[in-house]
């Protein structure tokens, strides 16, 4: 039964994560019914998240041409009784038709704009810099990230794996009621950021309260090297 719900499956690769402590106040339009925000030690954190997105395949089908691409999405956390989970409030990708797939199936708040990214590796592998920007001209923005040290796996109760071990999506819905579906990915190894800033004009993609909280210096930020990562079809609650 399980294998039938899968709905995509992708290799999800170098996610940068900017994250910033914002007042709840900012967040709550976007909460879906059903769920509450998520909290650590009593902060509310909202995440500005760029990743490849490889490999992808959609009820276990290649799609030609949509195998290697960028992604950035604005997320923040909400959890549902014992199940933590992400909301997205505008994600962003170079293909037009995984925005369309994405809006229809999940009625999550796709765009589709120029993406480019650049990583640099250590002989080792190891991840030193790492940038996703979109949008061009005066309109560009761009995340940039320097690492640090080794990377490691997050220690319980840590930060950064509040950041990166919620397991469930949800999405209001046309109507009411929101779509809860779950991520499956094993956890993430990290490294720490020497420096990390997002820069550009947000204001037009996510509004004047959210592109004044961009502006500040993120609250933490970190690399993590990423996974196979399954998504499952969505069930309707609330």
């Amino acid at each position: 039964m399980k294998q039938k719900n899968r709905f995509l499956t992708a290799e999800w690769n170098n996610l940068l994560m900017l994250n910033y402590a914002v007042d709840a106040s900012l967040l709550e339009r976007f909460v879906p019914a059903g769920t509450e925000l998520d909290e650590f030690e009593g902060r509310t954190y909202l995440s500005l998240v760029g990743f490849e997105f490889n490999r992808s395949r959609v009820f276990g089908f290649a799609v030609p041409f949509h195998q290697k691409l960028e992604e950035v999405n604005l997320r923040f956390y909400v959890r549902r009784s014992s199940k933590r989970g992400v909301v997205f409030i505008r994600e962003i990708v170079p293909k037009y038709a995984v925005a369309v797939v994405a809006r229809f199936a999940f009625n999550e708040n796709y765009s589709c704009v120029p993406m480019s990214h650049r990583i640099e590796t250590r002989a080792d592998g190891a991840v030193v810099n790492a940038e996703y920007a979109w949008r061009s001209g005066p309109d560009r923005c761009a995340i940039r990230i320097e690492t640090e040290g080794s990377s490691f796996l997050p220690a319980e109760g840590s930060a950064s794996q509040f950041i990166t071990e919620h397991y469930w999506g949800y999405a209001a819905q046309p109507g009411g009621g929101c779509l809860e579906y779950e991520v499956q990915h094993s956890p993430w190894r990290v490294w720490q950021a020497k420096r990390a800033v997002f820069s550009g004009n947000a204001a037009g993609l996510y509004g004047a309260g959210i592109a004044q909280a961009l502006a500040h210096n993120p609250d933490s930020a970190f690399l993590a090297k990423g996974s196979p990562v399954t998504v499952f079809k969505g069930t309707r609650i609330g």
